[in-house]
């Protein structure tokens, strides 16, 4: 995710809220415990490391929304088709801990986590991975398209970020979520991007049930001391944009270690923090949020650097991390 110079339109308690009643009243019995400022989060000056990962693991256990799934183990990479077994493993560890998980293609095994999800009693968001390959789109959106209807999506994604990678047109990118839209009359189809996509292209909010905004403070050199208030002017903006349709947050986290980026620093403290900003705020607020992500990845190293394997809640060997 790279840094834009957007306007934001600043988050501002209830006004982008469906639920406008729940900011007050709703979860205060489960975060009374936290003493929590809405826009700076928790009051972390007297935490102890200690601290930090008794909180960190508390709100892992009370669970969250949902969890973005992470396919690949040691040695395995996107291209790789992986087993039904790896997949249902992981989703087990996951089941616990969130009510939704989501997918980010739907072909080469992944597939599986859908089905599999729904077999435990999870919701889904499914994504269909889009990119400049026209025939794996085609693959990728007709298997959306039967998943839906073997029952297996709550939500479909046709797309992530695929704007901001530059690998479709709007136009081509438009005519796929159309496309879903229209086999799936029945179920909530978006697009999933970066939250200041949804302002520069209004049509994408046309063509959508639902608003799919990634929002990484991390990503724009953000320090962690105003990272909640920076990801809720994402929300924010989207929320603006969105014209009144549900915005649901796809995707946001902090790495654990690795490089940084200018203000924005990657350790276990700031990785605890974050989380634990993020969930506290989604549950007062009513906001559904996909943390990102579940298991550390080490192909995730490309165009991340280092720091693209350490994002996880879960270390690579699928252990809690902290």
């Amino acid at each position: 995710m790279s840094f834009r110079n957007e306007d934001y339109h600043a988050y501002n308690g209830d006004k982008f809220s469906e639920h406008s009643e729940h900011l007050e009243h709703s979860e205060h019995s489960e975060h009374s415990n936290l003493n929590f400022s809405e826009h700076s989060g928790v009051d972390f000056s007297d935490y102890t490391t200690e601290d930090y990962r008794q909180q960190w693991k508390e709100t892992v256990n009370k669970g969250m929304h949902g969890i973005c799934f992470s396919m690949y183990e040691d040695g395995q990479k996107p291209g790789d088709t992986i087993t039904i077994d790896q997949v249902e493993r992981r989703v087990l560890k996951l089941k616990p801990h969130a009510k939704w998980i989501r997918s980010f293609s739907c072909i080469e095994g992944n597939e599986h986590v859908a089905r599999v999800a729904k077999k435990h009693g999870m919701k889904t968001l499914v994504g269909a991975w889009l990119s400049d390959n026209k025939e794996d789109n085609e693959k990728e959106i007709e298997s959306l398209i039967q998943l839906a209807k073997e029952g297996n999506v709550d939500i479909a994604a046709v797309g992530n970020e695929v704007l901001y990678r530059n690998d479709l047109t709007l136009d081509e990118l438009l005519g796929y979520i159309w496309r879903v839209r229209e086999a799936l009359p029945n179920i909530p189809v978006g697009y999933v991007d970066a939250y200041y996509e949804f302002s520069a292209h209004p049509q994408l909010v046309d063509a959508s049930d639902v608003i799919l905004a990634n929002c990484y403070p991390y990503w724009e050199g953000c320090h962690i001391d105003g990272a909640l208030n920076h990801m809720q002017n994402m929300y924010g903006q989207a929320a603006h944009a969105a014209k009144g349709k549900k915005v649901i947050i796809t995707e946001t986290g902090w790495p654990s270690e690795g490089g940084s980026l200018r203000g924005a620093f990657s350790s276990a403290e700031n990785a605890m923090k974050y989380f634990i900003n993020t969930q506290a705020w989604a549950n007062q607020a009513n906001i559904e949020t996909f943390y990102f992500s579940s298991f550390d990845e080490s192909w995730k190293t490309g165009d991340e650097g280092d720091v693209g394997a350490f994002w996880g809640l879960w270390d690579k060997h699928e252990n809690l991390k902290f």
